[in-house]
């Protein structure tokens, strides 16, 4: 039975020596294998993996490999566990941390950064200058280091936030998603109640931030897209205003809902070059642009406009400066119900159908939620 040396665990809990994973093979190939589980050093706890959410990255990431792999020119990284939107319960604690008990429940943030770099050392970890070296001490769960498609995973204590009894294990899942929405808004952008802001594209980052801003008191809140559905549901998170671009000119809303300036601030979620090049021209003077998601291909964009207009543009990547416990809070508050972006469940043994059904959004699907809740159900699959 499990017991590493140094590392604490209960009886009531008890740990297997190993464990099922998705495991990646070739470009658009999982496999479900068994590996030992992973032992939890000093500042890590070993986590049993509850239920992991489903995020358009985890599909870049099973087709073409880790970001920091492909930006560093490294191969396609074999036997890596993806899966990076997870929550679980503490199974076991490495050397001498106190600062959780066995037994908890907890959501993740991805990124632990090697705490030494310079951008570490600002709190910026999700722009650590040794992204993707473990041996420097980075931790970045599902994209460098083995992620929630397992029965269990390490994390660093830094990166876990504990979930409400009031809380279902799903609605855990999406904490990291809300907390990229609130990176953007308030730690790079510095959104301030009453501040009017844009999100164009209805996506989960896109509705989260919709939920987020509201809470936070922007004013108004609108919200663009092409899909009536997810524009209704952002209506139920909190939009003040929804624009279908397929029916309204978004640039020309914005400015008569603003009294012709434009707004202070847009979340671009949607990545193409018409969205990028829409929020530029709906921002007033001296807004901010903060840019969500990751164009597939270069963007020729209106940077002369940007500049005569002191137009502030930045990039978020991922939930840094521990915004995930603070879209936390707001959760637990019931101050938004992120629940509603979650469309669909399976069991994480049927991972590849989850996968599908957020690939080719079957059934309009948004945020696909996967579950380990019920025992046995990977070693069932694996033995078929």
């Amino acid at each position: 039975m499990y017991q590493p040396s140094g590392v604490k665990t209960s009886p009531a809990l008890p740990i297997p020596d190993r464990m099922k994973a998705w495991v990646l093979g070739d470009p658009e190939q999982l496999l479900l294998l068994e590996k030992p589980v992973p032992v939890p050093a000093r500042a890590e706890v070993l986590i049993r993996i509850d239920a992991v959410a489903i995020c358009a990255t985890d599909l870049e990431i099973i087709r073409s490999g880790s970001p920091a792999s492909i930006e560093g020119g490294l191969p396609f990284n074999k036997n890596f566990t993806p899966g990076h939107e997870y929550m679980g319960t503490v199974a076991a604690l490495g050397p001498d941390v106190d600062e959780f008990e066995i037994g908890e429940r907890i959501s993740v943030e991805i990124h632990a950064g090697c705490g030494q770099c310079k951008r570490c050392r600002q709190g910026m970890y999700t722009s650590c200058l040794n992204y993707g070296k473990p041996e420097k001490g980075h931790r970045a769960n599902g994209f460098t280091t083995d992620g929630g498609f397992a029965e269990y995973a390490i994390n660093h204590i830094n990166t876990l936030a504990r979930v409400p009894d009031t809380m279902s294990d799903a609605e855990a899942t999406l904490v990291v998603t809300a907390g990229t929405s609130m990176y953007g808004l308030t730690e790079l952008g510095g959104l301030v109640a009453g501040e009017s802001v844009v999100v164009i594209g209805p996506g989960p980052i896109g509705l989260l931030a919709v939920a987020v801003a509201k809470a936070l008191g922007a004013s108004p809140v609108i919200l663009t897209g092409t899909r009536n559905r997810r524009l209704a549901i952002g209506r139920e998170l909190g939009a003040d205003r929804v624009v279908n671009i397929n029916d309204e000119d978004a640039v020309e809303v914005v400015r008569q809902l603003t009294g012709g300036i434009g707004t202070d601030y847009v979340v671009e979620c949607a990545g193409t070059e018409a969205t990028i090049n829409q929020a530029i021209h709906m921002t007033n003077r001296g807004g901010k642009i903060c840019l969500a998601a990751f164009p597939h291909d270069p963007v020729t964009m209106d940077l002369a406009h940007l500049v005569k207009n002191n137009i502030y543009t930045f990039g978020i990547r991922g939930e840094g400066r521990s915004a995930t416990r603070r879209a936390m809070a707001l959760m637990a508050e019931k101050r938004f119900d992120a629940t509603k972006i979650h469309t669909h469940t399976f069991p994480l043994a049927d991972l590849p159908t989850a996968l599908r059904y957020a690939r080719e959004r079957v059934d309009d699907a948004i945020k696909v939620v996967v579950t380990n809740r019920q025992a046995g159900a990977i070693a069932s699959a694996a033995a078929e």
